[in-house]
């Protein structure tokens, strides 16, 4: 979830990381969907999201109205899902929260104006607002993401470190644009000037599992991904990645992922072929 306080001030509160105030031109990015709560104190009774009084403005986007007293607080939240398998990897690889103050920010000015035309978007839900909104909010949550990737605060082991590395991470791109070629040990040792052992052992420690094994998981992300849209065949999807025959690839598939091939494409026919349609409402709304 992503929330940004447009007028006022708030405590994001979530076991197991400090309490985090958010004013305006703040962004705060819960990147695991842990439940946390939203208040303007500590040892306060929280109320349940899905029970506070909400308005409807558009099938995606309504207003929450909570409290009774108190210094006044308007807010901007948005519930994100990552459609492309292969970003777990980094979202596994996040903290708790991710908070950033905009006017620190080097990107200051164009990020205030995000944040100002979302709120207006918001207000007045003109046609298009809906995709307006999504479209900015989407560059925010990759935004932040991106702030805390370079901070010197983010780890220095594991998946992100193994992308900085001088010589795992040009390696690790490779596979990421290329997972269909033929890869073998030493063809990604050679790729990143190194011996195979030491190659072996420097990807297993940053990565915490072996290179062969890395491969296989990129490609079955990868056909996820491309079965999901629907668009190619299973066996195309195979050969793509480097499969002899579908048979194989099948099998390999399923053993990564618990599901068959064959299922997760007609799932996906099934979405194309659900019709589809913009609902524009009545009434002006304001985001809280």
């Amino acid at each position: 979830m992503l929330h940004v306080v447009t007028a006022g001030r708030c405590l994001l509160e979530l076991d197991g990381a400090q309490a985090t105030i958010i004013q305006p031109g703040d962004l705060a990015l819960v990147p695991h969907g842990e439940g946390h709560i939203i208040c303007s104190g500590t040892g306060l009774k929280a109320d349940n999201l899905f029970e506070i009084e909400h308005h409807q403005i558009s099938e995606r986007y309504e207003t929450l109205t909570l409290g009774k007293g108190g210094e006044r607080t308007t807010m901007i939240c948005g519930l994100f899902q990552f459609d492309d398998p292969a970003v777990e990897q980094l979202i596994g690889s996040l903290p708790k929260v991710i908070t950033i103050n905009t006017w620190d920010s080097q990107q200051s000015d164009w990020m205030q104006s995000t944040l100002r035309m979302i709120s207006l978007e918001a207000r007045q839900m003109h046609p298009g607002g809906e995709t307006v909104i999504t479209r900015l909010a989407d560059i925010l949550v990759v935004y932040a993401i991106r702030s805390w990737i370079t901070s010197p605060s983010a780890v220095h082991s594991g998946w992100l470190a193994a992308l900085h590395d001088s010589q795992i991470g040009p390696t690790l791109s490779a596979i990421h644009r290329t997972p269909g070629c033929d890869w073998t040990l030493e063809s990604l040792a050679s790729h990143a000037s190194m011996s195979r052992s030491a190659f072996a052992a420097r990807f297993t420690e940053l990565i915490g599992q072996s290179a062969m094994q890395y491969v296989a998981r990129w490609r079955m992300n990868s056909a996820r991904k491309t079965l999901a849209e629907g668009r190619v065949t299973v066996a195309e999807v195979a050969h793509s990645l480097g499969y002899e025959s579908e048979p194989a690839f099948n099998r390999a598939f399923k053993r990564h992922t618990g599901v068959s091939p064959g299922s997760l494409k007609t799932k996906a026919k099934g979405r194309r072929s659900e019709p589809t349609a913009l609902k524009v409402p009545e009434k002006d709304g304001a985001a809280r």
